[in-house]
């Protein structure tokens, strides 16, 4: 139970950088459309301090973890605020700030990915999936591109309030709005459907990209 907790810790340590990654993602891209509602706010920072929430961050993760022996974890940090009105390209600015934050937790996921298929190049042994042989490193970066694709892959589901939902709602013609008033209202309901009935069927995408981007 010991070993258990301490590799909890770990995993959740993994997950809130990776998270706050995302939220800063979102916030300086906004900055960069211009809207410095995050910068002023001091949120563009990789400081865990200034994103966490105590019960989605941490608490939940780590109950998360022990309850299902590792097999699932998602979290949560506060949303970076940004004023869509002031955004240039109006819509399209906003989807831009919505993917930017799945296309951090992807280009850390592929990074290390990579790092893992080459690793034999920079001098480290073969990969060995022996629990008592594993190369740290190996260990290490797994866990971070799993945690970045877990991430990446529930976050473009278009259920609000994960973004998703934004990237959708900038594609929608404006006949098409009730949809957006549909999933606005229904959209907790919805997500926690989604996580008790779906996730199951979508996650093992998560593997095949895993296996693809490290060739293990």
């Amino acid at each position: 139970m010991e070993i258990q907790f301490i590799d909890g810790i770990f995993y959740v340590s993994v997950l809130i950088m990776s998270i706050v990654i995302h939220e800063v993602a979102h916030g300086y891209s906004a900055y960069l459309l211009g809207d410095d509602t995050a910068r002023l706010k001091g949120r563009l920072t990789l400081n865990p301090l200034k994103h966490l929430d105590p019960f989605g961050s941490v608490i939940l993760p780590l109950l998360l973890y022990i309850s299902t022996a590792g097999s699932f974890l998602i979290g949560w940090a506060k949303p970076v605020p940004y004023n869509p009105n002031n955004l240039r390209n109006g819509r399209f600015g906003n989807m831009i700030v919505a993917f930017a934050g799945i296309f951090m937790n992807l280009a850390i996921a592929v990074s290390f990915g990579l790092l893992i298929r080459f690793a034999t190049s920079f001098g480290l042994p073969p990969y060995n999936p022996d629990p008592l042989l594993l190369h740290p490193f190996y260990k290490i970066s797994t866990i971070i591109v799993m945690m970045n694709l877990v991430l990446a892959l529930f976050n473009i589901i278009p259920i609000p309030p994960l973004d998703g939902s934004k990237i959708l709602f900038s594609f929608l013609p404006a006949k098409f709005r009730y949809i957006e008033n549909f999933l606005e209202k229904w959209g907790m309901v919805l997500l926690l459907f989604f996580i008790l009935f779906l996730w199951s069927k979508v996650s093992p995408v998560i593997f095949v990209v895993f296996s693809f981007i490290t060739g293990l």
